[in-house]
């Protein structure tokens, strides 16, 4: 086994490939070849500073530590949704493909059947697999979703190089096996449940079978602000002493009709 050697992590997976037929698949994989070479060309980075893993539906790259990693993650975030778009627009559906896409870097060895190993490449194909990238994709607008390790983001996109815009992404944290891992997704979070308060602080509408608490008979909202008990509609005259009560009449139990007060 070699000694292990730092390198740029670069990790991209096909979404939904194992739902496709094997003439697609073949197809899919020639044009995630493709997709790679030209975003790694465009990057700057020649053949000879790459080395490559195949992985199905996934392809796997050490990038050599020399390369310019500001460059990569413009390109990443430019041109490599622009080369899917290009394609995917002249196919049809089923042939069309969205990628999640991993940057990282680490230390990584190489063993005598040409296999990788190390923990820094373990956290980056966590990162490629988690749910927290594959919802991003599937509410992605694009056909690729970026996620970068959280050590590419404090030393490269956090100070806004060329191209790069760190307000662009969003803090998560992933759960795997070796412990939680921090990372930085590139595009909006994930939009809340149904249930959840809404981002202008409204509340979400109580939609049927889902678990949450309907309004009280008898309770009235106004925006903010509620009152319940008893509640009349309606004109009212001579609530007070002896009179009568005109309207709706609700005194919090439910049932409602025409009532008088002597």
């Amino acid at each position: 086994m070699t000694d292990p050697m730092h390198r740029t992590i670069l990790l991209f997976d096909i979404e939904q490939f194992g739902t496709r037929d094997d003439v697609e698949q073949a197809f899919l994989r020639r044009l995630l070849y493709e997709v790679v070479d030209a975003t790694l060309l465009k990057a700057g980075i020649d053949e000879p500073a790459r080395l490559r893993a195949d992985r199905g539906d996934s392809v796997m790259e050490l990038v050599d530590a020399q390369a310019s990693v500001p460059a990569l993650v413009k390109t990443l975030l430019t041109e490599t949704p622009a080369l899917l778009h290009s394609k995917n627009r002249l196919m049809a559906t089923s042939a069309q493909m969205r990628l999640r896409i991993v940057l990282s870097s680490g230390y990584v060895a190489v063993d005598e059947l040409d296999g990788w190993v190390g923990s820094d490449l373990n956290h980056a194909v966590r990162l490629l697999n988690s749910d927290p990238l594959r919802d991003a994709l599937k509410q992605h607008e694009d056909a690729s979703v970026l996620c970068v390790a959280d050590g590419i983001y404090q030393g490269v996109v956090r100070h806004g190089p060329l191209g790069v815009r760190p307000g662009d992404f969003h803090r998560i944290t992933v759960e795997t096996k070796e412990g939680p891992t921090v990372a930085w997704l590139h595009g909006q979070p994930v939009a809340s449940a149904p249930d959840c308060a809404a981002a202008d602080g409204t509340s979400a509408p109580h939609a049927p079978g889902s678990g949450a608490t309907p309004p009280r008979p008898g309770t009235v909202d106004l925006g903010g602000a509620s009152f319940g008990g008893s509640y009349v509609a309606g004109d009212q005259h001579g609530v007070s002493g002896q009179g009568m009560v005109l309207g709706d009449v609700n005194l919090g139990g439910g049932a409602t009709g025409r009532g008088e007060q002597k």
